[in-house]
């Protein structure tokens, strides 16, 4: 290849081995990166040990709100705790409650809650559930 004055023609292209270089690293980061915020979305947002998912809600007045939600756990010998709530017409939250789900020998149990709220409740609703259960709902 002939050498072209710079200030006259501007900067010599790249040969085409050195684009096919670049692309193919592009390329292999572009993949990788792919890779690794797929891992991160499955290790996040994948199965998880526990879930608890809304049965179904009962108006009892205009201040309790009775949930039924059903709990799955890996292991069900650990006990778990559940947030249960009740929201408003406009969305807010107007209760919320801790619920201790005892261990058992089932993978899944459906429990029922009452909650209270400050004003009118139209729903209820499970916030979630985790294991990292509070001592203060661990009997002693």
């Amino acid at each position: 290849m002939i050498e072209r004055p710079a200030a006259r023609y501007g900067r010599q292209r790249l040969n085409r081995r050195s684009r096919r270089r670049i692309a193919a690293i592009l390329s292999l980061v572009i993949v990788a990166a792919g890779v690794a915020l797929a891992l991160v979305a499955y290790q996040r947002l994948g199965t998880s040990e526990i879930k608890g998912e809304l049965g179904g809600y009962e108006l009892m007045d205009g201040e309790t709100v009775q949930v039924t939600i059903s709990v799955t756990r890996q292991d069900p010998s650990r006990p778990a705790v559940c947030i249960i709530r009740a929201k408003s017409i406009d969305g807010a939250e107007v209760g919320r409650r801790e619920l201790l789900i005892a261990p058992s020998k089932q993978a899944t149990v459906q429990v029922n809650a009452l909650v209270k709220s400050t004003r009118q409740a139209v729903v209820g609703d499970v916030y979630g559930c985790g294991f990292d259960v509070p001592s203060y709902l661990v009997a002693p």
